[in-house]
């Protein structure tokens, strides 16, 4: 990332093309208390897995020690299970090309994804990619993932909603903040031991958000992965945390990133 630019404030109603920067602290003002500033870790990469090159990536997660993915774009969106170790694709299902693909988790026997702006989201079997069901939801879908009883939306504004599995209606919400400012494009999630991981759209960050207050609470920031890739293509961003839980190891790539990338996580 270049320059120095804070975090955008004001509510973005598109995706915008340029990259946002790493936060800055701000000097308080002679009346006012500091606040304490989340702490910005560096990615420590453990190991290196190819991934496909061509894969928009949009959600990323492993069940029983499988990689599942699912994959952006009209015409290209698709639930995929994906070797780890050489990247390759094992076997996928495409949505109707009308459908732009986001986020997904897994729930039960079932694989529970997201599409862009049409408000509607699919239930699939996990063994067979049979569709199970469809579903809607009011706004965008762009992050899912699940905390054991709620499934986890994000939908590019500051908020995140968790829901219902079986019916989808909306338990409660949160506004995730750093600072007391409310940041917004959070993207793909991942639920890691009691925290919300969240890349943060067009940035090289990911976000460690307390899952009651919404609280920001530090910053693993993977510039030094996204600079040895030498991508030319702005849309080619950081998206995609999976979490393993049978090895405890944390995975992250991005949007047509030839590399998938083992990270070490921070305390």
């Amino acid at each position: 990332m270049a320059g120095a630019t804070p975090f955008l404030s004001t509510p973005l109603t598109a995706r915008p093309t340029a990259q946002v920067a790493a936060p800055q602290s701000a000097a308080p003002r002679p009346t006012e208390s500091p606040r304490p500033v989340a702490p910005v870790v560096q990615a420590e990469v453990c190991a290196t897995f190819p991934h496909d090159p061509g894969a928009f990536t949009q959600g990323l997660f492993f069940h029983d020690g499988r990689l599942f993915e699912s994959t952006g774009q009209h015409g290209e969106s698709a639930i995929r299970e994906v070797d780890l170790q050489s990247g390759k694709v094992k076997r996928e299902v495409r949505l109707p090309a009308r459908y732009f693909g986001e986020g997904s988790t897994s729930w039960g026997d079932m694989i529970v994804s997201l599409t862009w702006r049409h408000g509607k989201g699919f239930r699939w079997d996990r063994e067979t990619f049979r569709l199970l069901g469809e579903f809607t939801y009011p706004g965008e879908g762009w992050g899912l993932t699940q905390d054991g009883e709620s499934l986890i939306l994000s939908d590019g504004t500051a908020q995140l909603r968790f829901l219902d599995p079986e019916t989808m209606a909306e338990r409660r919400r949160i506004t995730v903040t750093w600072q007391g400012r409310p940041i917004r494009q959070l993207n793909e999630l991942e639920y890691v031991r009691g925290e919300v991981l969240a890349n943060v759209w067009h940035t090289n960050l990911i976000a460690r958000i307390d899952p009651k207050s919404g609280v920001i609470r530090g910053f693993i920031d993977l510039s030094a992965i996204t600079a040895q890739l030498k991508l030319s293509d702005p849309e080619s961003v950081l998206n995609g945390i999976a979490w393993d839980a049978k090895t405890q190891r944390l995975y992250v790539t991005g949007k047509r990133w030839p590399k998938l990338f083992e990270i070490a996580l921070p305390e």
